[in-house]
């Protein structure tokens, strides 16, 4: 099987979806790789839906991708009265006693915000529905104004735009997700609060390449260390639930071109995620807004696009990936998109390996080639392959597992598992016979082959070699 799209489709599991049946018809229906949610899974949930993705994966005998998002810093008041409703500049106090909250006060069981506000700076109550200016603090209490008021009921979030918290993005339970997850076996790990590259640090330290790490950007304070935050991640996740609750909400469509752009520059996968399809929850069929959200996602280049409640909780799984699936489809076919994406080409960096990928696309453009394929074993070769976008099929060999379902989220690649080369003959002989037999190649074709010598060496892609796919490939 391979998809007729280069944009991936991630997809959450969670008690609509998380049977051996279901998840194989998600597969079937276009997913690329499965997030597992931390937020509601313990780590018996963690084991027993891993295992069902890998079944499915040795059913299928393709690589799939497992995305761990563990769960982060949950900033929450406590408990309030029954039908307490602040009103627009009423005066508000935050505090440490543990008393119900009313329309004058409530607990807030988190000392971090009692030392990092300052007056003047914003406080977002229940996703932003309710807003407070700070006028004031004590060591016990925080004084501010009702901004926008509503109805306030227990348990509610916190947000602070304005504030760098100094809170780790590992609380002691993703320590202990994070641990679970590691041993077994996950491919990506999602790190949830990240305000500054030392917290993805952190979290590559304890991995120790066991999984890639993704930072998702939802704090405006990530926004002011961008470029260190992608240098150091392995990729990002535009998570615009969060970043709309703390940015006006205007500016989240900038920020998501900006965030998708940044990471295409760094040859670093992208995924665009939150609410792409939030009607389906409850609608067999999408609203033409969502449609178009989704388009352009795929437009900018995105690698990834991600389905969350819709897939997870919704009443049309199945039905919310085939619509990606087929939109995808559509825009990738629209005569515009290739101008648009070859417009957003990142110069190759000065170094060997990014020269060959380079290279490998402008010479399968000029001999209208089939496929390029690349022989990777660190996966750096597939990134950089897929860092150039062209418009025709990047097929990835492996003989590494662990390198094909970390690659099934990156853009057009298509993963296949393989010994590693015998010698340059066996390379490019492998190479025609897989790109015929994964349906991408026919013989008398030609196809563009990128490697590393010697071969089996991790990152040093310093060949490119064409080669034709003849009839003995067919046999």
């Amino acid at each position: 099987m391979n998809r007729r799209r280069n944009v991936k489709i991630i997809a959450t599991l969670g008690p609509a979806s998380d049977t051996p049946e279901m998840i194989r018809k998600l597969f079937d229906a276009g997913v690329d790789v499965f997030r597992l949610n931390m937020s509601h899974l313990d780590h018996k949930g963690l084991k027993r839906v891993h295992g069902l993705v890998r079944d499915v994966e040795k059913e299928v005998e393709r690589p799939i991708g497992i995305l761990v998002d563990l769960q982060g810093p949950k900033l929450r008041i406590g408990e309030m009265k029954d039908g307490t409703v602040l009103k627009e500049g009423a005066r508000f106090r935050l505090d440490t006693s543990k008393k119900p909250g009313d329309a004058s006060r409530a607990f807030l069981p988190h000392p971090a915000i009692f030392d990092a506000v300052t007056a003047g700076q914003s406080l977002l109550l229940d996703d932003g529905k309710i807003r407070l200016r700070v006028t004031g603090k004590a060591r016990d209490h925080i004084d501010t104004e009702v901004t926008v008021g509503g109805k306030l009921t227990s348990r509610k979030g916190v947000s602070l735009p304005d504030t760098m918290l100094p809170l780790a993005a590992l609380t002691e339970k993703d320590r202990g997700d994070l641990d679970a997850a590691l041993n077994l076996g996950v491919d990506w790990i999602a790190l949830s609060f990240v305000q500054r590259p030392d917290d993805v640090a952190e979290v590559r330290k304890l991995a120790r390449g066991r999984a890639a790490v993704l930072a998702k950007i939802e704090k405006p304070q990530a926004l002011a260390h961008l470029n260190e935050i992608i240098e150091i991640s392995d990729a990002i996740m535009v998570a615009r639930g969060d970043l709309g609750v703390e940015l006006p909400l205007e500016q989240v469509p900038g920020w998501q071109k900006r965030l998708t752009r940044a990471a295409r520059r760094s040859g670093k996968p992208v995924v665009v995620a939150t609410q792409m399809l939030e009607s389906m929850i409850s609608a067999p069929t999408p609203t033409r807004a969502e449609v178009s959200d989704v388009a352009t996602a795929v437009f900018e280049g995105a690698d990834a696009i991600m389905l969350s409640a819709e897939s997870a909780a919704g009443q049309y799984p199945i039905e919310a990936v085939a619509t990606m699936d087929r939109v995808a489809q559509s825009v990738e076919s629209d005569p515009t998109y290739p101008g648009i994406i070859y417009a957003q080409r990142a110069e190759p960096e000065a170094t060997g390996a990014d020269a060959i990928s380079a290279a490998a696309h402008s010479v399968a453009d000029t001999l209208k080639a089939a496929a390029i394929v690349c022989w990777t074993n660190s996966g750096s070769t597939g990134l950089r392959a897929a860092r150039e976008r062209p418009l025709l099929p990047i097929i990835a060999l492996t003989p590494v597992h662990a390198t094909a379902r970390r690659l099934a989220l990156v853009w057009g690649l298509h993963c296949v598992l393989t010994e590693d080369a015998k010698d340059l003959d066996d390379l490019s002989d492998r190479a025609c016979r897989i790109a015929f037999q994964e349906g991408f190649a026919q013989p008398g074709q030609r196809i563009v082959v990128t490697a590393g010598l010697p071969l089996g060496t991790p990152g040093a892609t310093n060949m490119l070699r064409v080669a034709f796919v003849g009839r003995k490939d067919a046999v």
